[in-house]
C-alpha cells in the first residue's frame, strides 16, 4: 500500500462561492411568517404592560377629577351589599 504525499505549497481553497439557490415562495413565506410572529410576540410583551398601566392611570385620573377614588367606590359597594 502506498500513499502519495503532496510536495510543494498547498493550493488555496477556491474563493468563488457557489451560486446561492433561490428559496421557493413557500420558504420565503415561512421565513416572513416566522419573523412576523417574533415581532408580534415582542411587541405584545412591550405593549400589554403599557396598556394595563396606562388604563390604571386613566381610571385614577378620571376618578380624581370626579372627586372620588377606587377605595371610596369599593366602600360604597360594600355598604350597598351589606344592606341587601
Amino acid at each position: 500500500m502506498t500513499t502519495e504525499l503532496h510536495k510543494g505549497p498547498l493550493e488555496p481553497a477556491s474563493t468563488v462561492a457557489a451560486p446561492a439557490t433561490r428559496l421557493s415562495w413557500r420558504q420565503e413565506r415561512e421565513i416572513r411568517r416566522r419573523r412576523r410572529v417574533w415581532f408580534e410576540e415582542i411587541l405584545g410583551w412591550i405593549l400589554v404592560p403599557v396598556i394595563v398601566v396606562g388604563s390604571y392611570w386613566l381610571v385614577e385620573t378620571v376618578l380624581n377629577a370626579l372627586g372620588t377614588s377606587v377605595d371610596a367606590i369599593i366602600e360604597g359597594l360594600g355598604a350597598i351589599t351589606s344592606n341587601l
